[in-house]
């Protein structure tokens, strides 16, 4: 049986989260704070440094483009970042040095933002020697890394997490799912889990959303691995795919163990339940990992006994995307996917700005 408490405003759940659909209505107080709007073009990604900038990004998914990598200065302003050259890449160029399809944009530990570009302009194939996670220092591109001898040309690298103290990073591949695993001192990088039901969306989940199921081509869409968040501690990886309620985990030194095949991971693998349909994730320093809940236009967090805390419900979060913390909030990025006309026979849904709010944690 499912145990609810009532704290104020949060509800919280067990380890089983609730499947009813409330209405998405703010919560008395919810305290949600737009911090950027853009009307025009589509952002995915955010990143904020503790007491610094503010990085979004913009994913080259339709015509409807401008930029890759913007900071953020204003509520309606942004400056490309780190300059305008390095947005200005086109079909004709190689794409080592440009921003060519920037999914996502990350801060680590140090305080350093990196840039994840899978490389792959409208989700179709990627760009030769595009495909790159770049460290950044400053307005420089420090280090790169590049995955194209390890990718088909099929693959979207979606997201990515970095422990500083280990030199390793961690990405999710979204479209055959897997986990991708990099050692940053040496730039050894392997695909891992990519036949494992872990990285796999369940095909018999139902992904409905504003009272339909999403759909492509007359398909249900289905999205792999996707988000991934790394323990405070650096020792626990969790993923998941999108659209199903899955949550996973496993052992970061699993990872780092080259020595164990496919089959000797995925035996280490832990199946955590079910939770919600959530595009990123992040965990604080305290341990508790925060969701976004597509379905129900909300923000949840599990603390570290996987008990489920509803912190927000609000109309205003249209597919909440991505995650920061800094400065003591939570910085949140609506991408607002399901209202893209691929997925309404043609038809753009989307009303309002494509935005960023943050709340007070």
């Amino acid at each position: 049986m499912i145990k609810r408490l009532l704290f104020g405003t949060a509800l919280l759940y067990s380890l089983q989260a609730c499947h009813q659909h409330p209405d998405p209505h703010p919560l008395p107080g919810s305290g949600l704070d737009l911090v950027f709007a853009d009307s025009v073009y589509q952002l995915t990604g955010v990143a904020k440094q503790e007491g610094g900038k503010l990085l979004v990004n913009y994913p080259r998914w339709s015509a409807v483009y401008k930029y890759a990598v913007t900071q953020v200065t204003g509520l309606t302003s942004n400056r490309s970042f780190p300059d305008e050259a390095t947005n200005n890449w086109n079909e004709k160029e190689p794409g080592k040095n440009k921003w060519i399809c920037v999914q996502s944009v990350y801060t680590d530990d140090n305080n350093n933002f990196w840039v994840l570009d899978p490389a792959a302009p409208f989700l179709k194939t990627i760009v030769d020697d595009g495909p790159k996670l770049v460290k950044m220092e400053g307005g420089t591109m420090a280090k790169k890394y590049f995955f194209k001898d390890i990718l088909p040309d099929t693959a979207y690298v979606n997201d990515v997490r970095v422990d500083t103290k280990r030199k390793y990073a961690y990405l999710t591949e979204s479209k055959r799912g897997g986990i991708i695993v990099l050692d940053l001192a040496t730039g050894k990088m392997r695909v891992v889990l990519s036949t494992h039901y872990s990285v796999k969306s369940d095909p018999s989940y139902k992904f409905i959303i504003d009272g339909m199921e999403l759909m492509k081509d007359g398909k249900p869409v289905k999205f792999n691995s996707d988000g991934i968040a790394l323990t405070p501690d650096g020792n626990w990886l969790y993923y998941k795919p999108l659209t199903d309620d899955k949550l996973y985990r496993i052992e970061t030194a699993a990872l780092r163990n080259w020595n164990l095949d496919d089959a000797a991971l995925g035996a280490r693998v832990q199946d955590l339940g079910h939770f919600v349909t959530t595009d990123g994730m992040i965990f604080d320093k305290q341990g508790n990992l925060y969701m976004g809940d597509l379905q129900r236009y909300r923000i949840v967090k599990i603390d570290p006994s996987l008990h489920l805390t509803v912190l927000l419900q609000d109309a205003r979060l249209i597919w909440p995307d991505s995650y920061s913390i800094a400065d003591g909030y939570l910085y949140i990025s609506c991408s607002q996917i399901q209202k893209q006309p691929e997925y309404n026979n043609g038809v753009n849904k989307r009303t309002t700005p494509y935005t960023v709010y943050r709340l007070k944690l």
